[in-house]
């Protein structure tokens, strides 16, 4: 089985912080360009981070200053420091990866199933 697993959602006050971590199953032997996406209710889904395998980050204005995204290669992992959340952060986090290696083939796009970030007033 090839999947991406995201943890770390939760409620949190405005202000507050979370770590979001995705965990790349044992089968996924490389990842491409991992990133963090969220969509919140009446939205369409939205790039929030990402990184390359080489360690270079990009992020959408909204976030910037405030989210930190990281990778560890060894651990196939990501992770997403959230700090200073504010409620319009409210959303449902994917993590995916444009492109994967399970055995000796590459493929592409794999997404995470979610998890909710929740931030209350």
């Amino acid at each position: 089985q090839v999947e991406l697993v995201e943890s770390g959602g939760g409620l949190v006050q405005a202000g507050g912080s979370l770590r979001l971590s995705c965990k790349a199953s044992r089968s996924i032997f490389r990842l491409s360009t991992m990133g963090w996406y969220r969509q919140a209710p009446g939205k369409q889904r939205e790039l929030v981070a990402d990184i390359t395998s080489g360690g270079k980050t990009n992020y959408t204005d909204s976030v910037k200053g405030r989210f930190t995204i990281s990778r560890d290669n060894t651990k196939n992992t990501v992770y997403l420091q959230m700090n200073s959340l504010k409620p319009e952060d409210t959303a449902v986090y994917y993590c995916a990866t444009d492109r994967f290696q399970a055995g000796s083939a590459w493929y592409g796009a794999l997404w995470g199933q979610g998890t909710q970030v929740t931030v209350s007033s």
